[in-house]
């Protein structure tokens, strides 16, 4: 027989094996078709932005939720010519927030320093290698190129014609 055990906000129901094995018979409501926040994407129909978006990862909650919100809010709001060129204030006081927070807002070079430089960022594919430094100076590669640096990288698709 199961037992409910309330835990402050939260309700634990724990059932026993044959409880758990028998089909469920609960009715789901249909989703409500006029909900402002269900599959509207970032911005909602009437122009306001969706802070419940996946698409913004939890960015909108947090420590620094409501610093994002005010850049955010401030760009997408923003009039100017360069759009957002006056929200730099907004921007620059979300990153110190998020730079209060490393382990809750990795910033790129952790991100490369924890797991290496990663394989689709361009900038890091074809760049030359670093020199070492060995107690007779710096080496240098010195190796010759095969193709000239400007050469596009060859394309999948055959060319016929």
């Amino acid at each position: 027989m199961s037992s409910v055990k309330e835990e402050g906000k939260d309700r634990v129901i724990f059932v026993t094996k044959e409880e758990h094995e028998t089909p469920s018979n609960a009715e789901l409501v249909e989703e409500d078709p006029d909900d402002p926040y269900e599959e509207q994407g970032l911005i909602l129909p009437d122009g306001e932005i969706n802070w419940n978006c996946p698409c913004l990862g939890g960015m909108a909650s947090g420590p620094c939720g409501a610093s994002f919100k005010e850049a955010f809010s401030c760009f997408h709001y923003s009039k100017e010519e360069v759009k957002g060129s006056e929200c730099l204030d907004q921007f620059r006081g979300m990153q110190e927030c998020m730079q209060r927070y490393p382990e809750l807002y990795p910033q790129e070079d952790d991100k490369e320093t924890q797991g290496g430089p990663s394989e689709t960022d361009p900038s890091k594919q074809d760049s030359a290698p670093e020199p070492t430094t060995t107690p007779a100076g710096p080496v240098h590669d010195s190796s010759p190129s095969t193709a000239p640096a400007d050469t596009p990288p060859p394309s999948n698709s055959s060319a016929s014609g």
